[in-house]
């Protein structure tokens, strides 16, 4: 999922913020030098050889948990620990050459290499220079796609998944542009890595292409796709009961909506009104065999005209109805929407931002039911927010530097390192509150930009804060509530790489069926949309699915 706008606040509550959940959008996109011909059939990596690259895990934990995390569900600390270690003896670098890297950041650009006392700091803790270049995250597809199309890259390129999703026959472009890194962390080589070597093997098996282990990833904190956030301060205050149904859902929609007080119940939802009735997120087995697209499921109808009589009745804010819902966090956090959906990395930090203004705000994630007697399914995945890539044809050496560098990045909570990364200097960068949580100063919010932190990878842990001293218990609470609901990924394991039709026609499809929710078409158009999505490229990706299903024994 992209994040929607920009902020002017510490790094700490920007990644918050911006949201980066698990939730991917899959467009069709073109690459210069790089795009996919008419007709490319696509690939599948058998899942068996992509577990032969993986890297062995072994948990890194220098703190016990105070709430344990169970599968993809982080870690979850009530406290910022008063006792720091070392989780690096030595330096990482080499003194090799600087190491020029590239990633994005939503927010205002910091200062450079030179002029930045974060970044030098830092660098003097790696025994080795690290340049980074920060690229507008908004705008960032361009940049990738124009770096990629010219075969100019950095040494270091974090790439995040919604946009390499974009990029047409990107397994090129990686065999052309980036390290092999199967051979430095294949199995048990990767213990030269420690922390490398802890991050979740579910987020490992994202990185490779062609059978070959390409990248590092940055695993996400959370496999939810989606969560309905609704503003429970303000429910309770108007004596508006919490739905549990869909029914209840569209009387709260009733009641809650009044334009002459500037105040509509609901943004964008129809990502979690499909999951209340049972709709898959892409594809799912057919009784008799084969597979069937979510279009084809009678739910997926029955969630459109439940969402588009949402849109038809005036329920749904104006700045929705007319846009992709670019501006939804401003409108939740002002009380404009009462309901709306959101990734879950959204919520501490919204949560936090508001509070100072407003002691009251609280929101909260739906719990999730079923609609009109089917069960829920909610959709997910482990893939990672970013990618790491590293420059082809680097000496070996080079690449043992540049794989220490990660792997000091990627230190966990509870280390010296893992403090100087994500908050600088203390007294400098930032001072500690009465319970020991950092909080940064102005020089920390205008010279940290994740530089170290987005390259990385991190085992992904939910820590409590003195202005969210109940986020880490509800946040865990609500993944342990639901995780049994989360929809089986068919394809978990095998890597997939799209035929060009099936990629072409995402975004157009989607498109249409945006018109179908706005009121622009009727919903009956359905019948045509979901013919067109077959005609021009729907079928051709359902054969290529199932045979990849089949080539795995599923």
């Amino acid at each position: 999922m992209t994040p929607s706008a920009r902020t002017s606040t510490d790094r700490r509550t920007m990644l918050r913020l911006i949201g980066l959940g698990a939730a991917a959008t899959v467009g069709g996109g073109a690459l210069a030098g790089c795009s996919k011909e008419a007709g490319s059939q696509g690939s599948a990596t058998n899942a068996d050889a992509i577990k032969a690259v993986l890297p062995t895990y072994k948990r890194a934990e220098l703190l016990k948990p105070d709430i344990p995390g169970e599968g993809p569900i982080p870690d979850g600390y009530l406290s910022y620990p008063r006792e720091l270690v070392d989780a690096v003896t030595e330096p990482p670098g080499r003194g090799g050459p600087p190491i020029q890297t590239m990633s994005p950041w939503w927010g205002p650009t910091p200062p450079p290499l030179g002029r930045n006392a974060y970044l030098g700091a830092v660098n003097g803790k790696l025994g080795v220079e690290v340049n980074p270049s920060l690229q507008d995250g908004l705008t960032y597809a361009d940049k990738l796609n124009a770096m990629l199309g010219a075969r100019d890259v950095p040494e270091l390129l974090s790439a995040p998944n919604w946009e390499v999703d974009k990029v047409a026959r990107f397994s090129d472009a990686v065999k052309a542009l980036f390290t092999d890194l199967t051979d430095h962390l294949q199995g048990d080589n990767a213990a030269k890595y420690p922390y490398l070597a802890a991050l979740p093997s579910g987020a490992w098996e994202y990185s490779v292409w062609g059978g070959r282990l390409y990248a590092v990833p940055f695993p996400t904190d959370g496999p939810f796709a989606w969560a309905m956030f609704y503003r429970k301060d303000l429910l309770g205050a108007a004596g508006l009961a919490t739905p549990t149904s869909l029914d209840e859902l569209y009387e709260f929609g009733k009641k809650a909506t009044d334009p002459a007080k500037g105040v509509w119940a609901f943004g964008s939802v129809f990502e979690m009104i499909q999951q209340y009735f049972g709709c898959n997120q892409t594809w799912r087995k057919k009784p008799d065999g084969g597979l069937q697209h979510k279009f084809e499921d009678p739910a997926f109808e029955a969630a459109l005209a439940f969402t588009a009589r949402l849109f038809a009745e005036g329920l749904v804010h104006p700045d929705t109805v007319e846009s992709k819902g670019e501006d939804e966090k401003q409108l939740f956090n002002s009380g404009k929407i009462l309901m709306y959906r959101d990734g879950l990395g959204a919520w501490q930090g919204m949560q936090s931002e508001r509070a100072k203004e407003l002691p009251t705000f609280d929101m909260q994630p739906l719990p999730v039911f079923g609609g009109q007697g089917a069960q829920p399914v909610i959709w997910g995945s482990e893939k990672p927010i970013f990618y790491t890539f590293l420059k082809k044809d680097l000496p070996a050496e080079r690449v043992d530097e540049m794989l220490r560098v990660l792997n000091w990045c990627a230190a966990p909570f509870g280390s010296r390192e893992f403090e100087l990364r994500e908050y600088g200097v203390e007294g400098q960068h930032f001072t500690r509150s009465a319970d020991g949580t950092p909080a940064l100063t102005e020089l920390g919010r205008k010279e940290l930009g994740a530089q170290y932190t987005h390259i990385g990878g991190r085992v992904p842990v939910k820590v409590r804060s003195g202005d969210t001293p109940n986020y880490v218990q509800d946040y865990i609470g609500y993944y342990r509530k639901h995780i049994g609901q989360m929809e089986q990924d068919l394809f978990a394991g095998i890597k997939l790489e799209l035929p060009a039709n099936w990629s072409k026609i995402i975004q157009p499809t989607e498109d249409k069926i945006r018109d179908i929710l706005r009121g622009r078409r009727p919903v009956s158009d359905l019948a045509q949309v979901r013919k067109e999505f077959l005609d021009t490229g729907g079928e051709e990706g359902r054969a290529f699915h199932e045979k990849a299903l089949a080539d795995n024994g599923r």
